[in-house]
């Protein structure tokens, strides 16, 4: 029963490390570069759909 009981406690302290640390990356701000290249694809995007002339959505 002593190895049941330390291997529950055990899970208990992984998972809440595991949601710690997902608490942690979720209240991170996202990176100024990576924020940079979503907006250069968006432009690339934006541009490349009024260039098409089909009017279909992609």
């Amino acid at each position: 029963m002593g190895r049941e009981n330390g291997k529950a406690k055990a899970e208990q302290v992984i998972d809440e490390n595991l949601k710690r640390v997902y608490r942690d990356m979720i209240d991170d701000d996202v990176p100024d570069r990576f924020m940079e290249l979503l907006s250069q694809l968006k432009e690339q995007d934006d541009s490349t759909q009024g260039d098409d002339n089909s009017g279909e959505a992609k």
